[in-house]
């Protein structure tokens, strides 16, 4: 049975989807533990899914002139081969490859991702576990090359990567700032293409679950129509700024603040689930 969604917790999940979307700590995953622990429901993957257009646009909007670059470049080479050397073409093409594994496990797994992956103890598991595959990637990672150095094998490994975020609890930049680490990209240009990489996949994802948003089925929170507008654009300004902030502070810090983070929060998630205190499901 739904419940109708009061402004609170609208305007509070909008602020936690901004805050999450773009720090390796899994925005699904945090709207998870919120909805529940907050709330004694869950907020659904479907409002999530469509509160993620907010940040998306944060990101057409910060990295504006970089997209406009690279579709100009791109439709210039599809359509003229002497374009085709051109660094910005061939971005266009890694971002199209990079997203085939999500769009593919998305539409395959579609009913589990919306119900069994968001049990609270998978989250905990993640958050913790997820958190290594981070640690490693900042140790082992040599960080040399830059975003021009991106590869096509590159894309699509960086791809595979994002896909695992479609379980609540590893993260979308997570997965691919890691990728991007481990195949010896600095964390600037990891984080980057992780940006424009998440682009198609979230507007897909954001668009495709509008109707269920609207409409949702079985249990959780039912949002109206405005507080789904409500919490999108509170997702933009908070989400426009943690980009910013991100991308200033990977430059001169590492990854594991958010690995000391993430085993603290799947740690003390682990105790609620444990003691009673809040339901896994």
């Amino acid at each position: 049975m739904t419940e109708a969604m009061t402004w609170l917790q609208t305007i509070i999940l909008g602020l936690v989807q901004g805050l999450t979307e773009f720090l390796p700590i899994s925005s699904s995953g945090h709207l998870r533990i919120v909805s529940e622990l907050f709330f004694g429901t869950d907020a659904g993957a479907s409002f999530t899914a469509v509160t993620q257009l907010g940040t998306e646009a944060a990101v057409l909007l910060y990295f504006a002139g970089d997209i406009r670059r690279i579709v100009c470049a791109w439709f210039r080479g599809v359509f003229h081969k002497e374009h085709r050397d051109n660094h910005d073409y061939k971005m266009g093409w890694y971002v199209i490859v990079g997203t085939i594994p999500v769009g593919i496990l998305g539409l395959l797994f579609k009913d589990e991702i919306r119900t069994v992956a968001r049990n609270l103890w998978l989250v905990a598991t993640m958050l913790i576990v997820f958190s290594f595959v981070i640690a490693a990637a900042e140790y082992y990672g040599r960080q040399r090359r830059t975003v021009e150095q991106l590869t096509l094998k590159d894309g699509l490994i960086m791809g595979s990567a994002q896909a695992l975020a479609l379980i609540p609890g590893v993260s979308r930049s997570g997965g691919t700032i890691s990728a991007g680490l481990f195949l010896g990209l600095t964390r600037e240009a990891a984080a980057r293409y992780s940006f424009l990489l998440a682009i198609p996949a979230v507007l897909a994802s954001g668009l495709f679950s509008l109707p269920d948003a609207f409409a949702p089925v079985g249990e959780g929170l039912e949002a109206s129509g405005a507080q789904l507008v409500v919490a999108t654009l509170i997702a933009f300004v908070v989400g426009y700024a943690a980009i910013a902030w991100l991308l200033k502070f990977v430059v001169n810090h590492s990854m594991y603040w958010f690995v000391g983070y993430r085993i603290i929060i799947g740690l003390l998630l682990f105790g609620l689930l444990g003691t009673g205190v809040i339901s896994a499901t």
